[in-house]
């Protein structure tokens, strides 16, 4: 049984990009890129490129992609490329694809030189609130209630 291929209005599948790109960014991804594919004969409307720094951090990017796209615009991914382990990712909407890599797979296989006649569009770099801190990783953490953590608690030996 195939599945149904929907695709939203173009000037929808355009805020959800941005929106995909936002939700990226909230995971430390870098270099994060949107190429406008509309006046190119191109498969879907726009890419989302971005990259992490360890395959750890490329799954939390996506998954991070994936659950606030579904909840903010109730939309599921038409189908996805990669697992846990991968260095790059696919996410792909029909409307938009999203590409999360590791930097060095990005760059051996530079879709934005692939792409260099689509239009860029600006993704303007995300300001997280003081106290909101990210691992190398992507993974969430807000550490303020560590400033009065006692470390000490847990020191066996005194001469430590």
């Amino acid at each position: 049984m195939q599945k149904k291929i929907e695709q939203t209005n173009t000037e929808d599948s355009l805020e959800i990009v941005k929106s995909a790109a936002v939700s990226a960014q909230e995971r430390r991804a870098e270099n994060t890129r949107i190429l406008d594919l509309r006046q190119l004969d191109a498969f879907t409307n726009f890419f989302l490129i971005c990259s992490g720094n360890s395959d750890r951090q490329v799954e939390s990017i996506s998954e991070k992609i994936v659950e606030d796209l579904r909840e903010s615009w109730g939309t599921k991914p038409w189908r996805r490329e990669g697992d846990k382990k991968s260095d790059w990712i696919l996410i792909d909407y029909v409307d938009f694809v999203v590409h999360v890599f590791l930097e060095d797979v990005r760059q051996f296989y530079n879709l934005e030189r692939l792409w260099s006649e689509a239009k860029q569009i600006d993704v303007p770099e995300l300001e997280l609130p003081p106290g909101h801190l990210l691992h190398e990783d992507g993974v969430d953490g807000d550490f303020d209630e560590l400033a009065d953590y006692n470390f000490d608690d847990f020191l066996v030996d005194d001469d430590f």
